[in-house]
């Protein structure tokens, strides 16, 4: 059964079980708990643009540098990732930052000129979805590339389905081809809310600030709008900073009011080229021309830095809104602490005067468009008062050398608004350590791919895959500008990086991406069969550019979702992986693992409540932590190839003649269980190579008419390390029989053993 290319049902479906988690899973989080974000977003300002990352060296040593005072303020104020990492050039960026997606398995993983086909798909479930679903008032302004025509004159939609529209922002001002977004002075933008009928939910409107000038309520500086010599066509960035701004104001005395939350992107063109379009704005150079040693610069050089300081006046201006958004002069109402800010460019700097005039990519090697560390590491900063504070694990006026791809940001969203990120993306939340509410688990690797090749990171390596399929090993700590090829000294890490580089798909031809597939088959069928899998289509006006069906693939990501009032059970009698797997429904699903049969879910598999993962000696592989949810349950025997993370049930096989191997971390909520048999000779009952946090309840069962072998303490459960403790008063459990067991805890290992009173009973 084919389905559809446009909004099909089952991609509907799947949202809202997302979006059900809202309820089960968040109720503590209330508005008033869930920040506004404000996400300002450059193209093109490499890694050393801002004054954390080189610029304030500059200024001490009286060389030539870039004026940001209100990017200084945010790096004064808030945290500085010096390991910030985007794209190498600005649709990738978009994509993976609206996806969670890296440019293995998003679509868009290059600077397509077919704008009508490259595209944030349908299926493709993005920032602007979730959060407006979660109850976030969603703003986009800026360059978006995707679906419309270049045409400077009367351009078109082209493809409804990848515009912003129709991935759930409501405020929109945005550039729909990147071609067009080649001037600042396009004559039309696209603009939402529009009049009904208007194709994709937008209509075209002038390029112009005339709703901004004469008026006390905007500010004059940096647009100079009301100046006699400023354009009749404005400087696009100048319109889109308007509107953002007219959001923030209107959004934060709504947030004042009810506590809606705001999200709010401002994704401008500044300082992508041309350059020389900023010259024709009033008074341009007037933060500079009194400068010692600006004249001396190249002409790219002074204009490339009147850019940057132009939007960071605007910057400015958003900050000023957070703190008076009723604009009567008072901080009373003030919302700078309940927001967070966050700043990033999409790529690194390109070649040119700037960069070595100003050292805009602060040494690293290669430029946008390159896989050295001046293509793809980026500035990035946030700023959240309440989080981020004199006594937070994010210090503020702090750098931190964490890792943080820009896939990262949209699952960090997804938790600090209290719902699930979309199954099997890339990025990983850093929430746990922007708030220190819960633990942070450091990503596995990043992954990356250029015109010139691909790359993985992880912790201090970064290993470089070239277009002659040779490969490069970098330590980026000892050796950040990667001068010093180490793979021959180090040909194991080589292999083991290549090998996780390649399965990420980075290898694949243009317009590979991952694709979207349902379970259809009834009760008891195999999941090798292709008839019982939903097939995938990605079609614009007629045109299809991907079609994906058959048995599951290394690219999937797969729902098995019981919408009917029967129990279904899925079998899985040949090993199969896809990239994610999601197990749940309306009423009870089963994924039943047969013996010596590998499942591999790459980045992620959930269970979810009515869910049930069985395995029968088989082994079960993630490189992320299966996730149980409450309501969900793992049972069985055999092998789990990663890490557990349990708030449902996890049920050891009381039949077996072994118990359950966890090759990661075990980790159980108070919401969690753990349920294990007392009879047979299994010592220990789960053996978990890594630490094990514990909390929630052990329950105990015993088979009717086998015996119980208690001579001596049970070994339940041993690790590496042991932290926290079963929720049980006096570490007594009972048993299904009413027998009485004390529970004893070491750095290594649980025991258990027949609890007698002092009475002797």
């Amino acid at each position: 059964m084919m389905t559809p290319h446009f909004n099909p049902a089952w991609c509907r479906v799947a949202i809202a079980i997302f979006l059900s988690v809202i309820a089960i899973e968040s109720k503590a989080v209330v508005a008033a708990e869930r920040p506004n974000i404000l996400y300002l977003y450059v193209d093109d300002m490499g890694w050393g643009s801002i004054g954390p990352n080189g610029q304030w060296e500059r200024q001490q040593a009286d060389l030539p540098s870039v004026k940001t005072p209100h990017l200084d303020r945010l790096a004064r104020e808030g945290v500085n990732f010096v390991r910030g990492y985007g794209c190498h050039v600005c649709s990738p960026a978009r994509s993976s930052q609206q996806t969670g997606f890296h440019q293995g398995h998003t679509f868009a993983d290059r600077n397509d000129p077919d704008n009508a086909k490259k595209a944030m798909r349908a299926d493709d479930i993005l920032i602007g979805d979730l959060l407006s679903q979660a109850g976030y008032a969603t703003g986009y302004w800026g360059k978006w590339g995707y679906g419309g025509s270049k045409d400077q004159h009367e351009p078109t939609i082209q493809n409804v389905q990848t515009l912003p529209t129709s991935h759930g922002y409501q405020h929109v001002l945005a550039e729909l081809h990147h071609v067009r977004a080649h001037t600042f002075f396009q004559p039309t933008l696209w603009k939402a809310p529009a009049p009904p009928g208007a194709v994709g939910g937008l209509q075209l409107v002038a390029n112009s600030v005339g709703d901004y000038r004469d008026s006390n309520r905007f500010p004059t500086e940096p647009a100079m709008q009301n100046h006699p010599q400023y354009p009749e066509t404005a400087y696009c960035d100048d319109h889109y900073a308007f509107a953002a701004l007219d959001f923030v104001r209107r959004q934060g005395r709504q947030f004042n009011q009810t506590g809606q939350p705001f999200f709010g992107l401002l994704a401008v063109q500044i300082p992508h080229a041309p350059f020389g379009e900023i010259e024709s704005l009033p008074e341009w150079d007037r933060h500079y021309r009194s400068e010692p040693g600006f004249e001396t610069l190249s002409d790219q050089t002074k204009q490339w830095a009147a850019m940057v300081t132009r939007i960071d006046a605007h910057f400015g201006n958003l900050l000023a809104a957070l703190e008076d958004p009723n604009q009567d002069g008072s901080t009373d109402d003030s919302i700078a602490d309940q927001t967070l800010v966050i700043f990033q460019s999409d790529n690194g700097g390109p070649n040119g005067k700037c960069l070595s005039e100003l050292a805009t990519n602060g040494g690293l090697q290669g430029v946008k468009g390159r896989i050295q560390e001046g293509g793809i590491r980026v500035p990035l900063m946030m700023r959240w008062p309440n989080e981020i504070n004199e006594s937070s694990t994010l210090r503020r006026g702090t750098n931190t050398e964490t890792v943080v791809d820009v896939t990262d940001l949209f699952p960090t969203f997804c938790e600090l608004a209290g719902i699930d990120p979309p199954l099997g993306i890339d990025g990983q939340s850093i929430a746990p350590l922007l708030t220190s509410k819960s633990t942070f688990r450091s990503r596995n690797f990043i992954v990356h791919e250029a015109g010139n090749g691909q790359s993985i990171i992880r912790d201090d390596w970064k290993l470089i895959r070239t277009n002659k399929k040779r490969f490069g090993l970098y330590n980026l700590t000892d050796d950040p500008a990667e001068s010093i090829d180490l793979s021959s000294k180090h040909p194991a890490m080589v292999d083991e990086l290549r090998e996780l580089l390649i399965g990420e798909c980075v290898t694949e031809p243009k317009g590979f991406a991952v694709t979207y597939h349902h379970w259809t088959g009834n009760s008891l069928a195999s999941t090798s069969d292709a008839d019982h899998w939903s097939d995938y289509e990605y079609a614009n006006a007629g045109i299809t550019y991907q079609v994906d069906r058959g048995s599951p693939k290394r690219s999937w990501v797969a729902t098995l979702y019981n919408s009917d009032s029967q129990p279904n059970v899925a079998q899985v009698d040949q090993s199969i992986e896809v990239l994610a797997l999601s197990i749940g429904g309306e009423s009870r699903q089963t994924l039943n693992l047969e013996p010596q049969v590998n499942l591999t879910g790459r980045n992620e598999i959930r269970v979810m409540p009515n869910g049930a993962l069985v395995i029968q000696g088989g082994t079960v592989h993630s490189l992320r932590p299966i996730d149980v949810r409450n309501g969900g349950t793992v049972e069985g025997h055999g092998t789990i190839d990663g890490t557990l993370d349990n708030s449902g049930a996890l049920v050891v096989d009381r039949q077996s003649t072994s118990g359950m191997s966890i090759r990661g971390d075990f980790s159980q909520t108070h919401d969690g269980r753990l349920e294990v048999s007392l009879v047979g000779d299994i010592a220990p009952l789960i053996h978990v190579d890594g630490k094990a946090t514990l909390a929630g309840k052990l329950i105990l069962s015993e088979d009717a008419g086998k015996q119980t072998l208690f001579d001596q303490p049970v070994v339940i459960l041993k690790a590496r390390s042991v932290q926290g403790r079963f929720d049980h008063a006096g570490d007594v459990v009972v048993d299904s029989k009413g027998q009485r067991y004390k529970l004893s805890y070491a750095a290594t290992e649980v025991t258990l053993e027949r609890y007698l009173s002092s009475s002797g009973r």
